[in-house]
């Protein structure tokens, strides 16, 4: 008999930069707490000035308002960002984009800008619909011989047996419906529901009876549905409105052979009129006004955003000054440079009059104990086991150079361990890895030294 042990059934994700970063780490009155519980080290007051923002985006006060997070490489911008997403919650878009992505060959930068803008406000939907729910206990198609011929059979009907904490109700479904249960992977066990006008089918998730099986894939478990199987059931659905517009600019054409071949030698990616986004405007007011929708802002994060230009700065003004504008928040690490596409000087390259809608955050250097501190929390975030000699040498090290080359230290130095037959990261296998790679200011003296062996 052979008998293997099952570790884990969740799905392993890939450890990302920011993966160890959960929220703001702040105490109930607004105070940067000491403890890295949320993943941010240090940037106390940093820390508090966004969770002040966090509050005005929460009360739907910072429209028309901007964020500036402005510090050196590598003290937390992007970490910050990411953290305020964190605090509002999955429920609240987050889109984050780089200067960069405006410089387009198929479409306007400023339809680049838009296009975020709107994917970060959300739209949350709530509607009262007639619908089946229940858990399936069972689900059998039957079938009929094809009426075009041949030897494949068609589905005529389906009858699935819905079962609720109450009673269970067996129904008769179209043959469309049954095609929306196989979309929807939907099999005995599954909570789903069923709308009563569409036939649209929703599954909800797996009944939390069985809960304890082993399956492939991490399932998310739901109660069996209390009441009636037919029922009356206020629906939340949440779209972007660039969700909407998506929806609202499918061009249609004709069946003709022109009309097929246009469709092709299109490109893929088109603009979306600015008089159609006026249209889905009004809609979503008049949803607003009458309390069927219900309108959230969300967060549009620009890093580098010194890398846009004059014509892009000029079109943000505008659009912070609409009435459905998420809550940007830029970052940037430049000091006094250019406006792109200008020769005026500026701080951050921004023009003065966007930089006065900005609360502007300053993000500071990390001393020597918080960039221990963060070279810990990654390490345990990767797995990696860390000698306390080995993380003084890492601190040491990106003291000198950069906590980004620090942290990146971290895997290379376990392969040289793992070669090694051991576990542990000791000071020797950091400081054979620091003597193997170099870091930007390295390389730089080098080429000083050597300027003459290089193609200038």
């Amino acid at each position: 008999m052979q008998i293997e042990e099952v570790s884990s059934t969740e799905r392993a994700q890939r450890i990302a930069v920011h993966t160890h970063v959960r929220g703001l780490g702040l105490d109930e009155s607004g105070r940067a707490l000491s403890t890295a519980t949320s993943g941010l080290v240090g940037q106390a007051a940093a820390r508090e000035a966004a969770g002040i923002v966090v509050e005005l985006t929460r009360g739907k006060k910072m429209a028309g308002r901007a964020l500036l997070l402005a510090g050196a490489p590598g003290t937390g911008k992007t970490a910050m960002a990411l953290a305020v997403a964190q605090e509002l919650g999955p429920k609240v878009p987050f889109c984050p984009m780089v200067g960069s992505e405006v410089y387009s060959s198929e479409v306007k930068k400023t339809e680049i800008l838009m296009e975020n803008f709107r994917r970060a406000i959300g739209l949350r939907i709530k509607e009262s619909k007639e619908v089946y729910e229940g858990e399936i206990v069972s689900l059998k198609p039957e079938e009929q011989e094809d009426p075009l011929g041949g030897y494949s059979k068609s589905v005529s009907h389906v009858h699935v047996t819905l079962k609720t904490t109450k009673g269970s109700k067996t129904l008769k479904l179209d043959p469309s419906i049954y095609d929306s249960l196989v979309k929807e992977k939907c099999r005995p066990g599954d909570v789903i529901y069923i709308e009563a006008t569409t036939g649209a089918v929703k599954r909800v998730g797996r009944s939390d009876s069985f809960a304890a099986e082993f399956d492939l894939e991490a399932e998310e478990y739901v109660p069996v549905p209390k009441g009636d199987v037919h029922k009356k059931k206020d629906i939340v659905q949440d779209v972007t409105l660039h969700d909407l517009d998506i929806a609202n600019a499918k061009p249609q054409g004709g069946q003709d052979l022109m009309s097929v071949m246009g469709s092709l030698v299109k490109p893929k990616k088109t603009e979306i009129t600015e008089k159609l986004r006026r249209e889905i405007n009004k809609v979503v007011n008049r949803y607003i006004d009458t309390g069927v929708a219900e309108l959230v802002p969300g967060v549009l994060f620009i890093d580098e955003v010194h890398m846009l230009d004059i014509e892009c700065f000029t079109y943000l003004n505008r659009a912070l000054e609409s009435s459905l504008s998420p809550i940007v928040i830029f970052a940037t690490n430049r000091g006094i440079c250019t406006i792109r596409g200008t020769d005026v000087l500026a701080p951050h390259g921004i023009p003065v009059d966007l930089l006065d809608r900005m609360l502007v955050i300053r993000t500071m250097p990390y001393s020597l104990e918080e960039t221990a501190q963060i070279i810990a929390i990654r390490a345990q975030t990767e797995s990696i086991r860390l000698h306390e000699e080995a993380l003084a040498v890492l601190a040491e090290i990106g003291s000198k150079t950069s906590l980004r080359f620090a942290v990146q230290l971290l895997t290379p130095a376990r392969i040289l361990a793992g070669r090694q037959g051991r576990e542990d990261i000791i000071a020797e296998d950091v400081r054979e890895i620091e003597d193997l790679f170099f870091d930007a200011k390295a390389s730089a003296k080098v080429l000083a030294a050597e300027a003459s062996h290089f193609l200038s």
